[in-house]
């Protein structure tokens, strides 16, 4: 197991530049019997640690301090993830060790281990340029696992402090709580402190998490946040969204959620593939429509997979690749369920369902309505063809959809106001 990567470091031991890290905790355990420290506990497919990662990167966090007592497999890979994100990664096993990874022009984001709170949130209350103590009222917040800093406050978990702190660390046992102690002594040097709003604190926003089974609960909760509220736009999205809700806090603990939804796909539209061939096109169609909810699943799983880690969409995501596909595979339903007659063009044969395909595609490009939702729903229009193939009329449905989605391209768009 390779080392953490030690960064350059002038003669005297210490950074030479002055910087904005992030000093996160992987120490405590996450209960008793678990092997593993509380950071690494899996809420929506990434580790607490995963998440304050993302954290850091939001504020603008140049480089990132792990306390831990020595390696391991998961936090070798939070340095994979650091370093990929362009983020400098170091890992101090005390007190001492930190002091001479800190210069006094540093500043220091302190994150407490085991905390999970909006990124967006911390960001705004830690925004100016005097450091900060956030806090908040100790009612509730001492049994949901924050540490108590007077008679009526506790810490919410999160800081950000001038980096000449640390020193006075070497004042303090080798086995001190280093974040506790850092609190302690911004406290005392009179550094300001900022409550949580309650807004912040409600829900899944700011969390303390110290066990698998508050893990659980907190990802079903913030998938919800997420995803159960607004209205879905079809029905075919709903039963989708429906399907995340239920299902996709067991997927994303256990990892890869979106990839093995996205391999679902492809295995719905092979046996869509093998029922055409051998003449049950009707049944081809359901299992395309069921590849494509299982493409608009894969499509929220995949944006919560991307926010847990703080990474950006990219250009061509993956659900949009995965819906040409699901096209392509309608398409070729409609051919195998639509004859061609004697002397009729191959191009003109391939026209019939070109012009489906591709009219749903162009739509909501021109126009804008609940309409378009309805028309891009590829589980209705599965189940449409299904009907329709069932009755052996296809090609007749194929062309009256078509004219009906070109007559609402053409219809002018709604003015507002």
């Amino acid at each position: 197991m390779a080392p953490a990567r030690q960064l350059p470091t002038s003669c005297c031991g210490r950074w030479s530049s002055s910087l904005r890290i992030a000093l996160l905790a992987m120490t405590e355990p996450a209960g008793a019997g678990q092997p593993f420290p509380r950071a690494f506990l899996r809420v929506a497919g990434a580790s607490v640690a995963q998440h304050q990662l993302g954290m850091a990167l939001a504020l603008d966090c140049q480089r990132v301090i792990c306390m831990a007592r020595g390696t391991s497999p998961e936090l070798i890979a939070l340095q994979h993830d650091a370093e990929n994100a362009g983020l400098q990664f170091t890992i101090a096993t005390g007190p001492g060790q930190l002091a001479g990874l800190v210069t006094a022009t540093d500043e220091l984001v302190v994150i407490s281990e085991g905390l999970f709170a909006d990124p967006s949130q911390a960001v705004a209350l830690l925004e100016g340029r005097a450091p900060v103590v956030l806090v908040q009222p100790v009612e509730g917040a001492l049994v949901a696992g924050f540490e108590r800093i007077d008679i009526n406050r506790a810490s919410a978990g999160l800081m950000r402090i001038p980096g000449e702190l640390v020193e006075r660390l070497h004042e303090l046992p080798a086995d001190c709580d280093v974040l506790s102690a850092l609190t302690r002594i911004a406290l005392q040097i009179g550094i300001a402190m900022r409550e949580v709003p309650a807004a912040a604190r409600a829900g899944s926003g700011w969390r303390m998490i110290r066990s698998e089974a508050e893990a659980y609960a907190l990802e079903d909760e913030w998938l919800r946040s997420r995803f159960g509220e607004g209205t879905c736009g079809s029905p075919g999205r709903a039963v989708a969204r429906f399907g995340v809700l239920s299902f996709g806090s067991s997927l994303l603990h256990a990892g890869n959620a979106s990839n093995v939804v996205s391999i679902a796909v492809l295995v719905s539209i092979a046996i869509a593939a093998g029922l055409g061939w051998f003449g049950l096109v009707w049944g081809g169609f359901v299992f395309v429509a069921v590849a494509w909810l299982l493409v608009e699943a894969s499509r929220l799983l995949r944006a919560a997979e991307r926010e847990a880690l703080g990474q950006p969409a990219p250009a061509i995501p993956r659900a949009d690749a995965l819906v040409w596909l699901v096209d392509a595979a309608f398409a070729a339903m409609i051919l195998l369920d639509t004859p061609r007659f004697p002397g009729e063009p191959v191009l003109a044969w391939l026209c019939t369902p070109a012009i489906l395909m591709m009219t749903l595609v162009l739509l909501p490009r021109v126009t804008g309505g609940r309409a378009v939702g309805w028309a891009g729903d590829r589980a209705l229009l599965g189940a449409v063809l299904a009907v329709a193939s069932g009755f052996g009329q296809v090609l007749l449905v194929v062309r009256l959809l078509s004219v009906v989605l070109l007559a609402a391209a053409l219809l002018p768009p709604r003015r507002n106001g």
